[in-house]
């Protein structure tokens, strides 16, 4: 029999209570490091990067991995030997994936469109993908396969002609990259990879490393922890970034009729990624919440990683919140804006029609969060920290930029040209106004 972690994960009780996000975030606050202090700790290794390059990147993975990477670009041999190493089974589940992630990345491909207001005044609206990518592929406390491809194949569906994946040095393999990530970009055909990992390797994309003649790219993807997202933070404007996608979060909503032992697994699932990991529920339910009580400490137990699983379900940033009513668990919900949120009620879809913010969602007791880590179809790079109130999960359209072209002629100008001129006489700007007025002169 298994013994028992007795996992002491809070139970706050909001019933009674306003919900809005300040209420919300006091009650639930995130993992106490906050990004804004890991920028502080961290300014200093950017800038180095940027004054030595590869120097300053070696040196930091030696002193904090005490591994030495390089060299740092990872040979063509190295990525054929790790694929013809790939264990058969794995290999076709994450050929599954790569094939599920490519025909929703292909459905969702925007389409060109043109908009004709009048005779010879058209505006047409292009989709033009980035010229060049930096991928990050997180490699601390667990191999990250599953995010070459969630990064990889929608860039290659929008059409990036330079994809570049770092990922960090690894102890257990002699310095070297893990070689299931290694086979998995050679699998999509990724020839530009870079053993080197955390913010160092944010810079690295930023700034470029002359000395391997690696030169700096225009976006970069990924999540990583929070270290790498307070490196895209700091860095944001130099390059551009999807979003700051820090440490997993799973926040699940739940009434009555939910199955407790799945609730139970699925925020376990997420409290191994990391300590600082977020575990939610929110339940109008006394006894479902007393039932995943009782359920997680033996799912806890059982888990590998179980002392992890308990730091993060005993964390500041993890708990069971009972609430009056599903409005007012949905209110929680938009109000807290999770990365991960799974809907386990009655009618699932008629919660789901009021539900604004979340990274993810996922429907019912058969649409686990661990399955769009993996083969879904969907992508896991999700917005963490808020972010969904205001950003997007990684997919087509992180990498395309939308392109307004004006196209009009003659005609269609002297149709408005009178009206333009009178624009821009009213806001003071004449030479706007007599740039068009000129093209009609005799």
């Amino acid at each position: 029999m298994t013994e028992s972690l007795g996992v002491n994960l809070r139970v706050i009780d909001l019933r009674g209570q306003q919900l809005n996000a300040e209420s919300v975030n006091a009650a639930v606050p995130r993992a106490a490091l906050d990004i804004s202090i890991a920028v502080s700790q961290i300014q200093g290794l950017l800038a180095d990067v940027k004054t030595r390059g590869l120097d300053a990147v070696v040196e930091v993975t030696i002193e904090r991995d005490g591994v030495d990477p390089r060299p740092i670009k990872v040979s063509p041999e190295e990525m054929a030997h790790a694929l013809a190493e790939l264990e058969p089974e794995l290999r076709k589940a994450i050929e599954v994936s790569i094939d599920r992630v490519r025909k929703v990345s292909q459905a969702t491909m925007p389409s060109p469109v043109t908009v004709e207001l009048a005779a010879g005044a058209r505006v047409h609206q292009r989709y033009q993908p980035v010229d060049s990518v930096g991928l990050y592929v997180p490699g601390g406390k667990a191999v990250y396969p599953s995010s070459v491809i969630m990064n990889v194949v929608p860039a290659q569906v929008a059409g990036v002609k330079r994809l570049v994946v770092a990922t960090p040095a690894q102890k257990d393999f002699g310095g070297r990259p893990h070689p299931t990530v290694l086979a998995t970009a050679q699998l999509l055909g990724v020839t530009e990879v870079l053993c080197m990992g955390g913010p160092a390797a944010i810079a690295g994309f930023a700034y470029g490393l002359p000395q391997i003649d690696f030169t700096g790219v225009n976006l970069v993807t990924g999540p990583g922890n929070i270290y790498v997202a307070a490196a895209k933070r700091a860095l944001r404007g130099t390059i551009g970034i999807d979003s700051e996608a820090g440490t997993t979060e799973i926040l699940i909503l739940a009434d009555d009729s939910a199955n407790a032992r799945f609730i139970a697994y699925d925020l376990v699932s997420q409290a191994e990624h990391d300590e600082a990991a977020a575990s939610v529920l929110v339940t109008t339910s006394v006894e479902l919440a007393n039932a995943v009580i009782n359920e997680i400490s033996e799912v806890a137990a059982q888990t590998r990683h179980a002392d992890r699983v308990r730091t993060a379900l005993e964390g500041q940033q993890s708990a069971i919140v009972l609430v009056d009513d599903m409005k007012a668990g949905v209110a929680f919900a938009n109000a807290y804006a999770t990365e991960h949120l799974e809907i386990h009620t009655r009618d699932n879809h008629e919660t789901l029609r009021e539900i604004t913010n979340a990274g993810a969602i996922f429907l019912g007791d058969y649409s686990p969060v661990s399955l769009g880590d993996y083969m879904a179809g969907s992508n896991h790079v999700l917005p963490t920290g808020q972010q969904a109130k205001f950003g997007a999960g990684l997919g087509v359209l992180s990498f395309l930029r939308a392109q307004q072209v004006i196209d009009y002629d003659r005609t269609g100008l002297s149709e408005i040209a009178g009206l333009v001129d009178k624009f821009a006489q009213s806001e003071g700007l004449p030479a706007h106004g007599e740039a068009i007025t000129a093209r009609f002169e005799n």
